[in-house]
């Protein structure tokens, strides 16, 4: 393994098109355009090109585009929307939503797919809540859902690399397993009578700020360093857009492979900790559905299913998108099913510009 974790920023040097100036040094030296030979034609400047959005944002200026208008629009619509509470209340919902669409992301970008998040989440969520309800008190039960959740990704990453098995299939299977399992241990009834302090951890602010946004921007701030910062970063990216010249190049796919699934696994288990936290109680179905918004919150943020394009600060872009999108639905009493169909088409939009963009650099080449 390489030594250097520290990725510094290559150096680049901008070439302009810019005419020869005369012998002089002095500022009275006059450019010359140089002739054209004999024969040859002149040659044309090339125009100068215009700086756009997508150049400063990369591929999550479609997605802030949509969010600006999204919350201009219910900026206008609605009084209640830029209220605190209401804002609170916002980031509090979109919190565990982004993180595990961050977690999603990483996978998303070796192009596999975690569709065990969900029941992951609930797994880790309800066992949690039995643990503290047994008497155990509150960081070391916290731990023990965190890593139930690593577990599980973990053993999704050895499925699929050493067991050859589809992606698609063996997060599948493992949705099937999570799920029955929290069923069964905890008899498909919900967990109640949790420590005040547990529920603090999501329920509370620091300085007006609640802690679930706070905790949600760290793991964000954290994996944007690792993916654009990180040797390990550039892995994920190798093995995404073809493994089997990372592998040549000296890249341990396996070991990428099994690490970020481990990582899905471990922020659905943070995700499913930080659920029966805000809601007192340890719910066995919660997280139905949940790895469909994930996916979603990706491709909307500007990540390919094809993989190795996309970053975290796009995947909390799209989680953000779609969590305004209900808020607003909410405080205009829009039909719900109306929502669904909206986030739908972002989703269609979102992958057809992909294609789109995919096709031209292709043709250009």
């Amino acid at each position: 393994m390489p030594k250097l974790i520290w990725r510094e920023p290559i150096a680049t040097t901008t070439i302009t098109s810019r005419p020869p100036t005369g012998e002089g040094l002095g500022p009275e030296a006059v450019p010359r355009a140089r002739e054209p030979e004999p024969g040859r034609k002149p040659e044309v400047e090339p125009p100068r090109r215009v700086i756009t959005l997508g150049d400063i944002a990369g591929r999550e200026s479609g997605g802030l585009v949509v969010l600006l208008v999204a919350v201009g629009a219910l900026t206008l619509a609605s009084d209640e929307f830029l209220t605190a509470n209401n804002l609170a209340n916002l980031a509090r919902q979109v919190a565990i939503f982004g993180i595990i669409a961050v977690g999603q992301l990483v996978v998303i970008l070796t192009a596999g797919i975690d569709l065990s998040v969900g029941s992951v989440l609930g797994l880790s969520g309800a066992t949690t809540a039995q643990l503290l309800v047994a008497g155990m008190p509150i960081w070391p039960a916290f731990l023990v859902g965190v890593a139930i959740g690593t577990a599980l990704g973990i053993v999704n990453g050895l499925l699929v690399t050493y067991a050859k098995l589809p992606p698609f299939i063996a997060t599948l299977g493992m949705l099937g397993i999570a799920r029955g399992i929290v069923l069964v241990t905890t008899d498909a009834q919900t967990i109640q009578g949790l420590p005040a302090g547990f529920q603090e951890i999501a329920n509370g602010t620091i300085l007006g700020i609640p802690n679930l946004l706070l905790i949600a921007a760290l793991v964000t701030g954290v994996m944007w360093f690792v993916l654009s910062r990180t040797v390990f970063g550039r892995y994920i990216y190798a093995v995404g857009s073809n493994p089997e010249s990372a592998r040549l190049a000296g890249v341990p796919v396996r070991m990428v492979t099994i690490s970020v699934y481990a990582i899905s696994g471990m922020l659905a288990g943070l995700g499913g900790v930080l659920l029966a936290s805000r809601l007192g109680a340890g719910i066995p179905t919660a997280g139905t559905g949940f790895e469909l918004n994930a996916i979603a919150a990706c491709v909307i943020g500007g990540a390919s299913l094809f993989g190795a394009k996309g970053s975290a600060l796009g995947a909390a872009t799209g989680a953000l998108i779609m969590g305004v999108l209900n808020n607003g639905g909410n405080l205009l009493a829009i039909n719900a099913f109306y929502l669904q169909i909206a986030i739908g088409v972002l989703i269609l939009v979102a992958v057809g510009f992909d294609q789109l963009n995919t096709r031209r650099a292709a043709s250009n080449a």
